[in-house]
C-alpha cells in the first residue's frame, strides 16, 4: 500500500494549489499537519501561476493499493 498526503491551499487569487507528500510518517497526526500547512502559509515558500498560499482549504490521506501481473 502506497500513501500520499494531499495538502491544498487557496493561492491570492482563490484558486486551488496542491501540494503532495510521498510516504508520510504514519499515523498522520492531523493536529502536526495543521501546524505544518500555517508554517507554509506563513513563510511564503511557494509562488503558484495564481500567487501565495493564503490559506489552508483540505488535507486528505491517499491510500493506493498495486498489484502487479508478471508476464515473463
Amino acid at each position: 500500500m502506497e500513501n500520499v498526503l494531499e495538502l491544498y491551499f487557496l493561492t491570492e487569487e482563490g484558486k486551488t494549489a496542491k501540494l503532495s507528500i510521498d510516504n508520510p510518517k504514519m499515523p498522520v497526526d492531523q493536529e502536526a499537519v495543521r501546524q505544518a500547512m500555517d508554517i507554509i502559509i506563513e513563510s511564503k515558500v511557494f509562488l503558484t501561476k495564481s500567487g501565495f498560499y493564503v490559506s489552508k482549504e483540505e488535507a486528505q490521506l491517499v491510500e493506493t493499493a498495486k498489484t502487479e501481473y508478471s508476464f515473463v
